[in-house]
């Protein structure tokens, strides 16, 4: 058994790679990257690369929001360095913009509703009966995941 996590690049590759993206992780994990504020004004769109044989001397183009074209231009370097560093070798060494809008950004996420004691302990009365801890244990992030929605 692996995590899901772990397969997920390699089941990806050759879907993200048709459009460019052959580093899914950028796409993926791009508020991380370069931070919440300036990936409110970019998202990657597509990394290509000088030689098909070898990641590196990327140009990865990103969708800039209208009027923020510039200010990421002056800030190249510091993106650049920053996906470096998360990729851990020289994939991208130069940037391009393209102005236009962005996809909505996904809804914030609905508050938790607090569970009341009683209905905990009644869970924990219903799971008692299992004989096995591990079957119990992922019921009850189940049951408790399921009384958590609002």
């Amino acid at each position: 058994m692996r995590a899901l996590a772990a397969s997920l690049p390699g089941a990806t590759r050759r879907a993200f790679g048709r459009r460019g993206l052959a580093e899914a992780g950028l796409i993926a994990q791009w508020p991380e990257i370069v931070g919440p504020e300036l990936a409110a004004l970019c998202v990657p769109r597509r990394l290509r690369f000088a030689r098909r044989d070898r990641r590196e001397d990327g140009v990865l183009t990103l969708r800039v929001a209208s009027g923020h074209a510039l200010a990421l231009q002056h800030m190249e370097p510091l993106i650049l360095a920053r996906i470096s560093s998360h990729l851990g070798y020289l994939a991208v060494t130069r940037l391009r913009l393209e102005q236009g809008p962005l996809p909505p950004a996904p809804p914030p996420a609905k508050p938790r509703r607090r569970i009341p004691p009683e209905a905990l302990a009644s869970l924990d009365e219903r799971l008692d009966s299992l004989g096995d801890p591990a079957l119990a244990a992922a019921f009850r992030r189940l049951g408790k995941a399921l009384l958590e929605r609002p």
